[in-house]
């Protein structure tokens, strides 16, 4: 119920007044009583509903035929539930009595309006709008929750546009409209009723920098559409036509949440009455929105399209790489996209520069594209090629200073839904890497970190990955999909886990088998040297007590024990007081679905095979997955990066509903 309306009687003239349909207003008999008065009686059209609204530990109920005294604290509260069909059809009679059995001394009439004003959006979060469903002013979190949700409007289904939709005071096309939320308002009364009274659209000033909302004139054109909320629109006086019970309106976010903007936004509507100076406002209806979250997805979603670079270099075209991604790509079912060299200006980091996740609201769901700050040679690729019909476009940008190779978004990572205690991450938790706690070292951008905070419903945690010379925790971790009942695994790197096959392999009498054996342009370097290389050995002891400290969050953070980690063998070396892989980073993989595309190591071969890559399958593939080993040390891993650098997967949306989440 809207807050009630005091509505004031007199004994010398009907008063007249307007009645809000759902709503209830207060009547004042007390204010003009006839002189002796001891008693009360009220009634009304059959059509209006008299409550008395009383204290029963202090008010007794008049019994039979009996009067309300007036000296009691006893008041009279009148509602509607339909419109009326004229004006003033409807009435209620107060009459006043000295004495119980006396004629009445005097009475007083109101003659009521009854009009049907609501502004409804899909507070249900069905898809459509109902109307009333509930508290339309508050939005509520998890799957009880209500209130409805808005998308950021920022793909572009023009393909002539140069820019996102959102950009645009006008609908694109008519599928932009489909981008929108509908708002429906009633306004259901005699025609004669809003010759004195208006209907006024309101957002506030805050609020008009993220919403636009835009007024349905009925046409089946863009034209027909008109901006009237939004930035420099505050407020709209709502054209209503004559017999019209409803008015349609639809709404487009302008902003994701972020450090300075919670994500709610909320429209109102209120019928105000023109004939007095000022105008009196009568009535005011008030939804809430939420702007839908930007959501990355884990490796354990199925795959839809893999991209990669065709880029050239010293060492010629990376064609057999290409090649590789293809043979994945069908094995795994989806689509590889493979940027030109005219795109990428020979950018090969595609994984640096984007991140794939999506939007979602009840009525629709697109892909959105993250594109990091780094701006190298493919920092036009996501804004000119990959934003276009229902397929979005975000990104931070850093105002004051250049980006560090911790803003590259191979330092952006998500896991798969977790459990920790007694909470819940149904859509899994970002993992950024950054300096040690309370240090001084390298971390990724406040402002991209702020926007990933603002998200809400993947809970950011930040790792310590400022110990490797890029920097990113995709050198070090990632996690593959499992059929079992926990779904996934963790993969960590390892060099213990390297150290202890070396030494295994040694003592076997395997000794002189060479890591790098088959490689041109790199030096063969056997077991034996390797296990008494004291500084190989000391930089890798260092690199695993980073892994470990890491390892212990992780477990904490994400609810895990070690039967749900895999320690994948990796040796490191460090360069200055940073550390680089001394082999192709096997943890640095793409993965789709049960198929793993893994950095190939080179390792030392034994009877025929790779020790490292056997060791590999034999943790991989118990679990239904198919490790496949790519070559990409000289396209990639020579110039410090792997498979998963070089490439970019953009996968199904979750199942589960992000509004049904409680963070």
């Amino acid at each position: 119920m809207a807050p009630q309306r005091i509505v004031q009687l007199s004994l010398k003239k009907p008063t007249y007044a307007v009645c809000v349909v759902g709503t209830e207003m207060l009547v004042n008999v007390h204010r003009d009583v006839p002189r002796g008065a001891k008693t009360f009686r009220v009634s009304g059209s059959s059509k209006v509903e008299v409550l008395m609204a009383y204290d029963p530990r202090w008010v007794t109920e008049p019994t039979g035929k009996a009067h309300w005294p007036l000296d009691t604290n006893a008041d009279v509260v009148v509602s509607v539930d339909t419109a009326s069909k004229d004006l003033n059809d409807l009435k209620v009679k107060v009459s006043y009595f000295k004495q119980q059995e006396d004629d009445p001394l005097g009475h007083s009439v109101l003659y009521l309006t009854a009009v049907d004003v609501s502004l409804d959006v899909d507070t249900g979060r069905i898809g459509k709008v109902k109307r009333r469903q509930g508290d339309k002013k508050t939005w509520r979190w998890g799957p009880e929750g209500h209130g409805a949700i808005l998308l950021v409007n920022c793909d572009k289904d023009s393909h002539g546009a140069r820019e996102p939709d959102l950009k645009s005071s006008q609908p694109v096309s008519l599928d932009d409209l489909q981008d929108m939320s509908p708002i429906v308002l009633t306004c259901h009364g005699p025609d004669e009723l809003f010759d004195r009274h208006k209907l006024v659209l309101s957002v506030s000033l805050s609020d008009s920098r993220r919403v636009r909302v835009y007024h349905a004139r009925g046409g089946t054109s863009v034209s027909d559409y008109e901006q009237v909320l939004g930035p420099q629109h505050l407020s709209y006086r709502v054209e209503r036509q004559p017999g019209q019970r409803e008015i349609r309106f639809c709404a487009e976010g302008l902003a994701f949440p972020d450090v300075d903007f919670s994500g709610l936004v909320s429209l109102s509507v209120g019928l105000v009455d023109t004939a007095p100076l000022p105008e009196v406002p009568l009535f005011t209806d008030t939804v809430a929105f939420r702007v839908a979250p930007w959501i990355m997805t884990p490796n354990t979603q199925p795959p839809v399209e893999l991209y990669v670079c065709s880029v050239t270099d010293a060492h010629g075209s990376n064609e057999k790489f290409l090649d590789d991604m293809a043979y994945l790509a069908l094995k795994a079912n989806c689509k590889l996209v493979v940027c030109p060299r005219v795109e990428n200006r020979n950018d090969r980091w595609i994984q640096d520069e984007i991140e794939f996740g999506y939007v979602e609201a009840p009525h629709k769901s697109f892909p959105v594209v993250f594109d990091s700050p780094r701006n190298r040679g493919l920092k036009d690729f996501p804004y000119k090629k990959i934003l276009g019909p229902d397929f979005g476009y975000v990104t931070r940008e850093l105002l004051f200073s250049g980006a560090s190779s911790l803003d590259s978004f191979g330092n952006l990572d998500v896991s798969p839904p977790v459990t920790v205690g007694n909470t819940e991450y149904p859509l899994g938790r970002i993992l950024i890497g950054g300096s040690f706690p309370k240090s001084s070292g390298r971390r990724m951008a406040k402002v991209v970190r702020d926007f990933l905070v603002a998200q809400q419903v993947q809970a950011p945690l930040e790792l310590y990955s400022d110990w490797l010379s890029v920097g990113h925790v995709d050198e070090f971790l990632s996690f593959v999909p499992t059929s079992d009942p926990k779904g996934f695994r963790m993969l960590l790197a390892s060099p213990r886990a390297c150290l202890k096959l070396f030494q295994e392999k040694k003592e076997e009498g395997y000794g002189e088998a060479a890591q790098f054996d088959g490689l041109r342009h790199k030096a063969k370097r056997s077991i034996n040297e390797m296990l008494a290389d004291k500084h190989l050995r000391s930089d890798s002891i260092h690199v695993q007590k980073c892994i470990d400290w890491n390892r212990e969050v992780l477990k904490r953070e994400l609810g895990l024990v070690e039967g749900d980690i895999i320690d994948i063998p990796q040796l490191f070396f460090l360069k200055g007081a940073y550390a680089k892989a001394f082999f192709p980073d096997m943890v640095n993989m793409v993965v789709l679905g049960k198929y793993l595309g893994i950095p190939k190591p080179y390792g030392p071969v034994i009877n025929g095979r790779c020790c490292l890559e056997e060791q590999v399958r034999a943790l991989l593939e118990p679990l239904g997955l198919h490790c496949i080993f790519i070559d990409d040390y000289l396209s990639y891993h020579q110039l410090q990066g792997e498979v998963h650098c070089g490439t970019n997967v953009r996968r199904k949306p979750f199942a589960f509903k992000w509004w049904n989440a409680v963070p």
